[in-house]
């Protein structure tokens, strides 16, 4: 008995070193991209072209942070991504709840005819040209609607939310359609904050869509006025990459003697990703448990 409890627990203590041993390496293999990118952005340009920057900055240089900030217009574009992820993710968040509400009220009519016309739009568009067409004809170009009004019903994102209030005790509705309550303060007041984690994990999902989109600025945005952050990077990258291949102009060397398009990458990488990281660990707690709940119907 003895024998055999000593060998279940040595297979016990293999099972936990190799589990461990796999967990470490995993999650190296996932921070280590990230990792290389902090590091290959605080390295000199001229430096970071010879490779072979693997750890840590071999000549440390803050010259690419430098030349993002220096920019008056990176600044301008920040505040249009706060404002696009802030207002884009709040209007979807309750356009798309109302919707995904209606339709889990069972004694609506239409539910089903609403929720196959949504559908049928996940599968079949009229595409890129006919779509920018609409946008030039209802006058959103070079405005700030064209981020978040085009957007404001997600229909995948209903599909989720509606599943998940499919689950809820119907009791906590009727009982309140019984007190008089009216359809909109029963889903803000009732529906919302019980359904707090389905919500949450789908604004996480909309805040890093909007934050990383710089299509749509590009097409919808001739003039520059409402340019975001993503914008602003993708230019400065294409003008230092157009740079580095002029080599005989003195300005331009001067003014990126220090720069190369690999660090001024990966200094706009670092920019671009930590403010959205930042705000994940707000959201965890009802992330898994917000996307699972909604997936399962009870």
């Amino acid at each position: 008995m003895k024998e055999r409890y000593y060998k279940k627990n040595i297979s016990n203590k293999v099972f936990d070193l190799f589990n461990i041993l796999f967990m470490v390496i995993f999650s190296f293999i996932m921070l280590y991209p990230f990792w290389n990118q902090l590091v290959l952005s605080l390295n000199d340009g001229l430096d970071a072209m010879k490779g072979g920057i693997y750890f840590w900055p071999r000549l440390f240089s803050t010259d690419a942070y430098k030349m993002l900030f220096e920019d008056g217009n990176l600044i301008k574009g920040a505040l249009v991504s706060v404002l696009r992820v802030v207002f884009g993710t709040g209007t979807c968040l309750i356009a798309t709840g109302l919707l995904s509400y209606v339709l889990t009220v069972k004694s609506f009519s239409g539910k089903k005819i609403i929720r196959i016309i949504f559908i049928f739009t996940m599968y079949f568009s009229g595409g890129l040209i006919p779509f920018y067409l609409l946008i030039v004809k209802l006058g959103m170009t070079d405005t700030f609607s064209v981020y978040w009004l085009p957007g404001l019903v997600n229909v995948y994102y209903m599909l989720i939310i509606s599943s998940y209030m499919q689950n809820l005790p119907e009791s906590i509705s009727e009982s309140a359609r019984i007190d008089g309550c009216s359809e909109l303060r029963i889903f803000f007041q009732i529906i919302f904050p019980i359904s707090k984690p389905v919500f949450a994990a789908i604004a996480v999902y909309l805040a890093v869509g909007h934050w990383n989109a710089w299509f749509d600025a590009l097409i919808y945005n001739p003039s520059g006025n409402w340019d975001t952050l993503q914008v602003y990077l993708r230019r400065l990258l294409l003008e230092a990459e157009a740079v580095n291949q002029v080599q005989n102009a003195q300005l331009a060397q001067n003014e990126y003697r220090n720069l190369s398009p690999e660090t001024l990458r990966a200094a706009a990488t670092m920019v671009v990703t930590l403010p959205i990281v930042m705000v994940y660990p707000f959201f965890q707690k009802y992330f898994v448990s917000g996307i699972t709940l909604g997936s399962v119907k009870g």
